[in-house]
């Protein structure tokens, strides 16, 4: 009897990503999602500028590949043209915080019926571990070798908390991936935000706390328990609107 097996909606390319890190388990999350509501052959995701970029040859629906931060303003686009296809974006914190901060907002603010799927890993992975929008107080990074300085670089944005204050969004939620327990949550989490977009409710978002082992400076164990230390308190998980409830 089979009691685990690879979705469908997964190509056989072999993920690029360092030892550790949770790209590969949202991305079979995602993946899962698309098999069991079946979308896979109407579903079009647009791929970042980031660890992820390559997220393309990962995923075996069809795929467009965005300027760096302009995934929602691309799905947009798509989502007008093909009305009856699901869109979403995947993109980390680089890429939706910082450059497509703009792109973020105002897809959110005008209840775009598309879904994103916002890796938060609280530090910029592909270009080397710089601070990003999410890194934490004190978060040691290549461009905060001090820790990072509230008074001099600011604090840490929360994308949830923030879009939670417009009027546009039908949902939004923190998850994490760092056991099992969240790991299924998280999928919980991701279902619902696509099932919306078929529904017709509206601008989804799921934010997803994540691991950079790498960038980070750990071991993958150690890594998933810093998300629970010190992200988690940061970040608190949870549902922040879902006009459905």
């Amino acid at each position: 009897m089979v009691v685990f097996d690879k979705p469908k909606a997964l190509t056989d390319t072999v993920l690029h990503y360092c030892p550790g890190c949770t790209h590969g388990i949202i991305h079979r999350l995602v993946a899962e999602v698309m098999d069991e509501l079946g979308i896979e052959g109407k579903t079009v995701g647009v791929a970042p500028v980031g660890c992820s970029v390559l997220a393309y040859n990962y995923f075996a629906c069809d795929m467009v590949e965005a300027a760096h931060g302009r995934a929602p303003a691309v799905a947009t686009g798509i989502k007008r043209s093909l009305p009856e296809n699901v869109v979403f974006t995947y993109q980390g914190d680089g890429d939706l915080a910082s450059i497509g901060m703009c792109e973020t907002v105002h897809a959110a603010a005008r209840g775009e019926n598309i879904t994103v799927i916002f890796i938060n890993n609280a530090i910029y992975g592909m270009t080397g571990g710089q601070m990003a929008p999410t890194s934490l107080i004190g978060q040691v990074t290549q461009t905060s070798p001090y820790g990072r300085n509230a008074e001099t670089q600011g604090y840490p944005i929360r994308v949830c908390e923030m879009l939670a204050t417009l009027d546009g969004p039908a949902y939004l939620e923190r998850v994490t991936v760092n056991n099992v327990k969240n790991v299924n949550k998280a999928k919980k989490a991701i279902k619902k935000a696509f099932q919306n977009q078929l529904d017709g409710k509206g601008f989804s978002l799921v934010e997803v706390l994540s691991s950079c082992p790498t960038n980070w400076g750990m071991t993958p164990q150690k890594a998933l328990e810093w998300i629970d230390e010190k992200m988690i308190p940061q970040y608190p998980l949870g549902v922040y609107k879902d006009k459905e409830a």
